[in-house]
């Protein structure tokens, strides 16, 4: 297998890069995040304008029909610039509607960058465990309540997952539904996370939602979009922990103790090592992981996403430590990026599936009880 990024999506990369370093510093996102909209509509039209809210969708709708590789690519300059704008949000629940068919409008409309979408996958109670789904859904009219919804208050149309049938817990009797955000029936409570991103609680009280795929055969949908989110989120992650290691050599060159820099200490060289040699290995996972993802069978899919947020999720929390630790107090000061950074590390690995989530899951695979 050819692990070499192509011409293209160095290309790719480039321009990704040089938007974040001309145009998204530090107090550009820092404003961007306390605004009203929790974004900002100039760096969004930006992303829009590199092509890059059309880089998932079909080439029929308007998009260029981007690999996880390319999705990775992008994932991991946006990642270096802990980038607010709900983007991750908007091209998970577009994977969503491209697999399932149907919903070329919107899709379009996405590609344009007119819509912004979310998925409403999570339940109280529910953790990890997507197929404990308790909103129903019956006549098309959705009951119930989602939370934890990233960037469900700065979406215009979601994707929700509901119980046509079936038991709290089982797996069929799932389905997805693509529901207007300003529908009636449809309320969200928006507020911000530890991270500085937006998530909402949003009640479904005899709301519309038109049906994606078969009725009551949305599980194997439902969890490929949750793992395409997660191979996102690691690459996401790779661009924080480069851009967080980065900042702690250059504080550690600055930082004098004794009369000379502690970038001179043996003991914290050895740890800034180890904070680079994770993000080494989280690279070459996730990259693994989107390799294989649009080929992979489901179950190889689940062994090579499984693997890699959870690897991805231990480095990230070894990182985020390492790096608070050496910047001292300062670490943990809203006044200094790395803060932000391993806020955003904290909140990647809770989400779709925390370390022992994903390493339960690994375990749980036919292949690996065999193994054992």
């Amino acid at each position: 297998m050819n692990f070499n990024l192509s011409d293209e999506q160095k290309q790719l990369a480039d321009a990704v890069r040089r938007f974040i370093d001309k145009s998204y510093d530090f107090e550009s996102r820092k404003k961007a995040y306390k605004s009203e909209t929790g974004y900002s509509e100039a760096a969004w039209s930006a992303l829009v304008e590199l092509g890059l809210t059309a880089l998932p969708v079909p080439e029929a709708q308007g998009g260029f029909n981007g690999s996880a590789i390319d999705m990775m690519v992008v994932m991991q300059e946006l990642g270096r610039g802990l980038v607010v704008e709900p983007y991750l949000a908007t091209v998970t629940a577009a994977y969503a509607l491209k697999q399932a068919g149907g919903q070329d409008a919107v899709l379009e409309q996405v590609a344009g960058g007119e819509v912004k979408l979310a998925t409403a996958f999570n339940e109280r109670e529910a953790r990890y465990a997507l197929n404990d789904v308790r909103v129903t859904a019956k006549g098309g009219k959705l009951n119930g309540t989602k939370v934890v919804a990233i960037h469900g208050g700065q979406a215009d149309k979601l994707v929700v997952s509901a119980r046509t049938g079936g038991g709290n817990a089982d797996q069929d009797g799932i389905s997805l539904f693509l529901v207007d955000a300003k529908a009636p029936g449809v309320t969200i409570r928006d507020y911000r996370t530890i991270d500085n991103l937006h998530a909402a609680d949003i009640t479904f009280q005899d709301a519309a939602g038109e049906l994606l795929g078969t009725e009551g055969q949305g599980w194997a949908l439902l969890e490929q979009v949750a793992d395409y989110a997660a191979v996102l989120l690691c690459a996401e992650a790779v661009g924080v922990m480069d851009t967080l290691t980065a900042a702690t050599i250059e504080y550690a060159k600055t930082r004098q103790q004794f009369g000379v820099p502690i970038a001179r200490f043996q003991a914290l060289q050895h740890r800034m090592v180890e904070m680079f040699i994770h993000a080494e290995q989280s690279r070459s996972i996730t990259l693994l992981a989107a390799a294989r993802f649009d080929e992979a069978s489901p179950e190889e899919r689940r062994r090579y996403v499984s693997a890699a947020k959870a690897r991805v999720g231990q480095a990230a929390r070894t990182v985020g430590q390492e790096a608070v630790q050496i910047h001292g107090g300062m670490g943990v000061t809203d006044e200094l990026p790395a803060a932000h950074m391993f806020k955003r590390l904290t909140l990647i690995n809770t989400t779709f599936g925390d370390v022992d989530h994903h390493l339960g899951r690994f375990a749980s695979l036919p292949e690996f009880q065999q193994a054992a």
